[in-house]
């Protein structure tokens, strides 16, 4: 007859190895039956752009140039005349003080078949062109109608010049370009240096 003593009764051998345990000093396991289980975020969706949505923004840039063309290419051509002013301006200036430095005569020519202007000086009792880069010929805009009127000498002339004494010759060049504007450079006096009068500043005069 088997009896209840030599049968392993496994809640007696958990009792008595947790007593064991105890006794010891070594902690009992955790029991992670009731922990949490920690989610990872899931990833982010960001919304973006669809191709229809690309192609009809395309579309309404091609027709917002389309509509500044005109006014873009007025701009520019605009600016095109100034930069000529500005570059006759500086030309005016490095004569003068050329001319007074070097005891020589300097010329501003212009050509109106060629539409071009340059700098020369006066060598052996002819103008030679200026062995620089200033010296060079530079182009007006395509476009530009030129003008030169000296009061003080034959109408015909097509130069201005500056003497070593630092005294210059009266005299107006006036620029007209594509768009209708108008800069001139204007020598009111033969004391007194070349300017540039804008549309901006003719309309305020």
């Amino acid at each position: 007859m088997i009896t209840g003593r030599g049968v392993n009764n496994p809640a007696t051998e958990c009792a008595a190895g947790l007593r064991t345990r105890r006794a010891q000093g070594v902690p009992p396991a955790a029991d992670t039956r009731g922990a949490r289980r920690v989610r990872r975020p899931a990833a982010q969706w960001f919304p973006g752009f669809t191709l229809l949505e690309l192609i009809v923004v395309l579309g309404l840039v091609g027709v917002l140039l389309g509509l500044a063309a005109p006014s873009l290419r007025g701009f520019f051509a605009s600016r095109q005349t100034a930069d000529a002013a500005a570059q006759m301006l500086a030309l005016t200036q490095l004569a003068g003080t050329r001319a007074a430095a070097q005891g020589t005569v300097y010329r501003l020519n212009v050509d109106l078949q060629s539409n071009t202007y340059w700098l020369s000086m006066q060598q052996a009792g002819m103008f030679v062109d200026l062995n620089c880069e200033f010296g060079r010929r530079f182009q007006f805009p395509e476009g530009t109608t030129v003008h030169v009127q000296i009061p003080m000498v034959d109408s015909s002339a097509s130069y201005i010049e500056f003497y070593p004494t630092g005294r210059t010759e009266e005299a107006m060049i006036e620029l007209r370009g594509r768009q209708g504007e108008i800069y001139q450079l204007i020598c009111e006096s033969a004391t007194e240096a070349f300017h540039v009068v804008s549309p901006t500043e003719a309309q305020r005069l």
